[in-house]
């Protein structure tokens, strides 16, 4: 490999405020790594435009981050709760787990050899053959840039919800909520949300990294302190281990096999951000070592974490048919006044989780720019040369966090039409990521995996497994989260995830036969690069 220096004079490379700071952090101990991922960078068609600020501990907090695993697995308890009960809330976890462990494995092998900003979009360019890289990057950095988008619409919107919730375990002297919030009071919290965490990410980007270890500590005593609170008060009994780990209720209206099997949507809503990190590479010190452990790494504990988070839940549970028939779709509030007996308990128990839903929607709102960022670079977003531009003051791509968060504030309008509208951002996203992260699986194992077998994080034979593994999941993943969470399906409970779907596909089809056909050329390419 060549291991020259980044020219960073070089035509198209930062101006001299960017200079100065990336001198500045090349006195630094870490000098050497710095270098050698620019060098990388340089060899792979890209000239360095971002710090690279964070240390291996920092990227593996902010792919922790990114999933939010007691916050990602509260708002969405819903699904799984009416898809099968406890049964589809533990195994149903335990077993996607397994499956996306898999898909982060696969993915780190291949992102140790190409780890750009990028991520999937860039390394599907380079897998595939010359007749066709140009079609599937385009189709799997769309469906990148858009599940990432998605993903960060959904948690911020999952915030809203949640904080309605959080506020209605206080009632009037009737019994009533004291907050029945209107369709449009929602979209304005929901609204304010969006615009604190792209606030956050803009302007305190040389800080995220210390956010994102603070939420480690910070979650880690808030999620203690839940389940000691509730299982030592459990004012309404526990359920037996029975119950918890063998009892199957589908209430969805699905048969039963199906009604697990759409239950998921949980599972797979809380860890589709593994290939988020990715987008982060040019902001680490060793990106073909640090992102691949970090995706994986983060996944097995993650497991864990959401089996310590829900099991105990489950243990304190009332009545399913009181929980499936709330109107607010969020059954973890009610489940821990249950538990507490108190109000001003529950909302002190899921305080964390709320601190933690706008750390989770900062970080998503960061990975989600960056994406932006990488596929304008390559030009293949209408007006990329607006949103190509890094704000050189703040080392953030300013104007493609700010693209990202007009598309979210767009899509959010749905909610005025179906109070279901969270089950589309999630159900959409996750599609739209499953795609993305399936592409250059896909490519690297019909390819023979030739181009991962000198890979600094190789899977030697276990790397079929994996991809096949990943691959399978992704089929499954593609019609099962179109589907609605429940029969009979009404005007106002259908799933628009489907149509999100379609319609984005069909704009960047349009893009593509308008522009892209005749001017997208992919990502730049270098004798080291091309296979």
């Amino acid at each position: 490999m060549d291991t020259k220096t980044a020219d960073f004079s070089a035509p198209g490379g930062p101006d001299d405020s960017s200079l100065h700071r990336r001198k500045s952090a090349l006195e630094s101990p870490s000098a050497d790594e710095i270098q050698s991922a620019d060098a990388l960078l340089s060899t792979l068609g890209y000239q360095p435009e971002l710090v690279r600020s964070r240390s291996t501990f920092q990227v593996a907090f902010m792919s922790f981050v990114l999933a939010s695993i007691p916050y990602g697995l509260a708002t969405t308890f819903y699904y799984p709760l009416v898809g099968g009960g406890p049964t589809n809330i533990i195994w149903g976890w335990f077993m996607v787990s397994l499956i996306i462990l898999c898909v982060a494995a696969s993915l780190g092998e291949i992102t140790s050899v190409y780890p750009t900003a990028g991520g999937v979009y860039y390394q599907t360019f380079m897998l595939s053959p010359p007749w066709c890289r140009r079609i599937t990057s385009w189709i799997c950095g769309w469906a990148y840039v858009l599940g990432n988008i998605t993903i960060t619409l959904a948690v911020n919107f999952g915030t809203t919800l949640f904080f309605v919730a959080c506020i209605n375990v206080f009632t009037d002297e009737n019994g009533n909520e004291i907050f029945p919030a209107e369709t449009y009071q929602i979209f304005l919290i929901f609204l304010l949300i969006t615009l604190i965490c792209n606030a956050i990410s803009a302007f305190g980007n040389k800080w995220l990294p210390w956010l994102d270890t603070f939420a480690i500590f910070w979650t880690l005593a808030g999620v203690l302190a839940l389940i000691i609170t509730i299982l030592a008060i459990a004012k309404n009994g526990r359920r037996s281990a029975s119950f918890v780990f063998t009892s199957f209720t589908p209430s969805s209206g699905w048969t039963p096999g199906w009604s697990f099997m759409v239950g998921l949507l949980q599972a797979a809503y809380a860890t589709s951000s593994t290939g988020m990190i990715i987008s982060m590479c040019e902001e680490v010190r060793q990106p073909s070592t640090q992102v691949p452990k970090a995706m994986v790494a983060t996944i097995v504990i993650n497991a864990f974490a959401g089996l310590l988070f829900m099991i105990p839940l489950v243990f304190v549970m009332p009545d399913i048919e009181i929980l499936a028939a709330l109107a607010s779709g969020q059954p973890v509030p009610v489940i821990i006044l249950s538990a507490v007996g108190s109000p001003g308990g529950t909302i002190a128990l899921l305080v964390p989780l709320l601190v933690l839903g706008i750390i989770c929607g900062t970080a998503c709102t960061t990975a989600a720019s960056r994406c932006t960022w990488a596929f304008a670079r390559d030009g293949a977003i209408p007006g990329s040369q607006l949103w190509k531009r890094v704000d050189e003051k703040r080392d953030v791509p300013v104007n493609a966090m700010m693209l990202s968060m007009i598309v979210q504030i767009v899509l959010g309008v749905i909610y005025f039409g179906s109070v279901t509208a969270f089950n589309a951002f999630s159900g959409v996203g996750v599609i739209f990521l499953t795609v993305s992260y399936a592409m250059p699986i896909a490519v690297s194992f019909l390819g023979g995996r030739k181009q991962v077998a000198d890979a600094k994080f190789r899977l030697g034979k276990l790397g079929v497994f994996c991809n096949i593994v990943a691959l399978s999941w992704s089929l499954l993943a593609l019609p099962l989260f179109c589907m609605p969470s429940y029969l009979p399906v009404t005007a106002e409970t259908v799933n628009y995830a489907p149509v999100v779907f379609v319609g984005f596909t069909v704009i960047s089809a349009a893009w593509y036969v308008a522009w892209g056909h005749t001017h997208y050329a992919g990502p730049p390419t270098s004798e080291r690069a091309v296979f």
